[in-house]
């Protein structure tokens, strides 16, 4: 299920570069275990912090550049020194390290009097070093990577993270000298804040360079500091949490390099918080064989327990900590040997739309049980035994493999809905969808795949386009079910339990920030709206009713002064405006090349409903933008359905022949029938429209494939339309045998009377030359009438008239 892509490996990124330097090493037999390289941090630009173990019993710290691949040294201390936490600025003119007592017999060598000693190093050039905490709790260093145009800073910011409970920031003033030499201005007067205080928990987020803590005063209340490029910082974020009075047996830091000479917290709770552009906040704990999401932007959390082995259970907690990766749209969360879970961050309606999986499925090669796993920057994963990092991404052909018929339903359908939505758009990837459908064209038993093909590409498409469609848009066909099945609602071995989060406070600068935080503040703000108002969510079959009344309104005679028709006709150039400049050179099936007023008149429908909607619950989009939208929405379910045919068409090697009436179906053109009359069920049961031509051709496809009375079966049942160019092309292409001529008077006889009179005119057969003449006829002797009462009357006019 996951691809984990080695992109770093210490062994022959970071060691060779060292054994090639240490002369003395190199000569010794064990050189890999002489040098005893161990990775201390990742900071934001990529590069990895490490020290390693001098052939002259000196500890040495360095970094490696992902970008060029080269390794620099930045210092060195005399003695072998435990580096319990380090951190380089941006400029790399300043290293901060802390130093810790090591409570193992084989290190030797500096021991601090106290149990953490934190330092202050400057590095171009070595020059000067600043004693900045020497006290007996573990402490975290971090330097702060602002985003700033600036190529040179003349200011670092450092954060201090103690375990007695406390955050503070230093600003350290730099000036250069000699036009090289950057050293600390006034290093014995570093101007210190405050940031944080009486927490049992923190978190580093240095992407966004945000700090995350839990307060554990009366209440546990999760707070979140945002940094700033001017140096400045403010608190914008709290959320009260339940949880036990006492969640955690020691101070944890998360995000704060990896400390080697800790020993690894097997109890109590395991907490992680994640976020990503579009205003998601998910928060994840974990406690023996359950683990709870709360999705702080949704208002709610969802508690997972999964039903582990005997054997499991009486495992070692340090055997039952599941590793949470944020993919976005999707959060992993996988505990080696027993289960991988893929649970759907946007959509939290059904467990169908998340993958759970567990046993050989949720294998993954990289990560062991014993490996031991933290999150980096940039969505990336540090083992520390083996010192390599991995960039995640989820497999495309294991997804594929999910969709075959021996899977649950619902396995199925969220394998679909992740390779649509998160993994697209992929042309490759949804051409194999294509093909898995065409080859199991009828609807399984709990969904219609064409209808979650359909709707699951277009919300990826629009939700693209604009974040705040996520709520409004319809994104699966199985809300239309009067009951969902049980095999969408059930996994086997997960219960879910959902629960109501106490409403976040964004206050100070996260209420006037752009970005992130007026983001989550804003889908905050809509669910309340959208919890208040009854089907926020768009439903195509809304409009059904209404598009019973216009089908019959096109049947009668005041369809041509309808002003309302006029409205959906200019809604419908819209869209095919947009479609007719895709792809115009290229296309293979004969679609709109005719008028198909029918399905006119249902686009600019749709068009109507969609826009209605949109304006209702999102007008801060702005009507310019929703038109354009629903537009392009609209146009793109059209392109759709096109590349669909386009795909089977091609793979079952079909031709203009297929156009001709007078040959028989193929085996070839019975499978394109069967898939066009799938495609056909799916979207009417949406009362989705399609491309202007679809039923010409399907009904062409149809007298080709099907016996002539079942013909006229599908015709009477109203699944094949009598068209105009497909009533004018029978006409022409069949010659007048007996069976041709039969069909041409069972097809004349279910037209319309204003069809049948245009379409006699192509027909070479004497009764419709006789029922021409007959016509013309009638016509004349109308005229003449029309004629002789008006010269009858008009010798009584002229008096009056004088």
């Amino acid at each position: 299920m996951l691809r984990l892509t080695q992109t770093f490996d210490v062994q022959t990124d970071i060691i060779s570069s060292v054994l090639a330097k240490e002369e003395t090493v190199r000569r010794s037999k064990d050189c890999a275990g002489v040098a005893d390289t161990r990775i201390l941090n990742v900071e934001r630009d990529g590069g990895v912090v490490y020290s390693w173990r001098g052939a002259s019993g000196t500890t040495r710290v360095g970094k490696y550049d992902p970008h060029t691949k080269q390794n620099k040294l930045l210092y060195t201390f005399d003695k072998q020194v435990c580096i319990s936490s380090c951190s380089l600025n941006k400029e790399e003119t300043l290293l901060a390290v802390s130093l810790t007592q090591s409570t193992r017999r084989r290190e030797e060598g500096f021991k601090p009097a106290s149990k953490c000693l934190t330092l202050l190093i400057e590095i171009h050039p070595i020059n000067n070093t600043k004693v900045l905490k020497a006290v007996d709790c573990k402490v975290k260093v971090q330097f702060l990577y602002p985003d700033s145009s600036r190529s040179t800073a003349l200011e670092s910011h450092l954060l201090l993270a103690a375990e007695d409970g406390y955050v503070d920031q230093y600003h350290i003033a730099l000036v250069k000298q000699e036009g090289y030499r950057v050293v600390m201005q006034n290093p014995e007067r570093l101007v210190r804040d405050r940031v944080a205080e009486e927490f049992c928990w923190a978190q580093w987020d240095s992407g966004p360079q945000r700090l995350f803590y839990l307060t554990c005063r009366k209440k546990h209340v999760l707070k979140c500091v945002q940094f700033f490029p001017d140096r400045n910082f403010e608190s914008v974020f709290e959320l009260p949490l339940e949880l036990p009075s006492n969640p955690f047996t020691s101070v944890r830091f998360v995000n704060f390099g990896y400390d080697h000479y800790q020993e690894q917290e097997n109890e109590g709770l395991k907490l992680v918080v994640f976020t990503d552009r579009t205003g998601n906040h998910p928060l994840h704990k974990h406690k023996d064989s359950t683990y709870t999401i709360a999705f702080v932007h949704r208002g709610f959390s969802k508690t997972y327990t999964v039903a582990l082995e005997q054997t499991a259970l009486s495992a070692s907690p340090a055997n039952l900590r599941p590793l949470f990766i944020n993919l976005g749209y999707y959060i992993v969360v996988y505990l080696a040997g027993h289960f991988l879970h893929l649970i759907n961050c946007r959509q939290q309606d059904l467990l169908c739309h998340s993958v759970f999986l567990s046993g050989a499925d949720a294998h993954v090669d990289a990560l062991g049980a014993d490996s031991v796993v933290v999150s980096v920057p940039s969505r990336r994963l540090l083992d520390i035994q083996t010192g390599r990092i991995y960039t995640i991404d989820l497999s495309h052909d294991f997804l594929l493999q999910l969709l075959s018929s021996s899977r649950p339903e619902a396995q199925r359908l969220a394998a679909l809905h992740c390779m649509l939505v998160h993994l697209g758009p992929d042309q490759d990837l949804e051409q194999k969808i294509i093909n898995w459908i065409s080859e199991n064209v009828m609807s399984f038993n709990a969904f219609d795949q064409i209808q979650e093909f359909i709707l699951a590409s277009l919300y990826r498409i629009c939700y693209q386009q604009s974040l705040s469609l996520d709520k409004v848009l319809p994104y699966s066909s199985v809300f239309e079910k009067k009951e969902l099945p049980v095999a969408l609602t059930a996994i086997p071995g997960v219960k879910c339990t959902p629960e109501l989060l106490a409403q976040p406070v964004i206050k100070g600068k996260g209420r006037s920030l752009q970005g992130y935080w007026e983001e989550l503040q804003w889908i905050i703000e809509r669910m309340k709206y959208f919890e208040a108002v009854p089907n926020p969510r768009y439903r195509t079959t809304q409009i059904k009713s209404d598009w019973t009344k216009l089908r019959a309104t096109l049947n009668s005679e005041k369809k041509k002064s309808s002003n309302y028709l006029r409205h959906l006709e200019e809604n419908t150039k819209k869209v095919l405006s947009m479609v007719d400049t895709w792809r115009l050179d290229k296309r293979v099936v004969p679609l709109f090349q005719e008028e198909d007023l029918q399905q006119r008149v249902l686009v600019g429908l749709m068009v109507d409903r969609l826009r209605e909607h949109l304006n209702r619950h999102l007008p801060r989009l702005g009507k310019k933008k929703i038109d354009m939208l629903v537009v392009n929405y609209f146009a793109k379910l059209l392109e759709l359905v096109r590349h669909m045919l386009e795909s089977v068409w091609l793979k079952l090697k079909l031709g203009p022949a297929v156009l001709c009436l007078n040959q028989q179906g193929s085996s070839e053109d019975w499978a394109m029938f069967h898939v066009m009359c799938r495609i056909l069920e799916a979207t009417e049961g949406l009362c989705l429209p399609l491309p202007p031509g679809y039923s010409t051709l399907l009904t062409v496809l149809g007298v080709r494939c099907l016996p002539r009375h079942t013909f006229l079966q599908y015709v009477d049942h109203g699944f094949l339309q009598l068209t105009e160019p497909f009533v004018s092309r029978l006409m022409t292409d069949l010659d007048n045998s007996g069976g041709n001529e039969e069909l041409k008077f069972s097809v004349l006889k279910r037209l319309p009377e204003c069809m049948e009179e245009r379409v006699f005119q192509q027909w070479d057969h004497p009764i419709s030359s006789a029922c021409i003449s007959r016509e013309y006829v009638r016509i004349q002797l109308e005229k003449y009438t029309k004629t002789r009462v008006s010269l009858e009357i008009s010798p009584h006019l002229i008096p009056n008239l004088l």
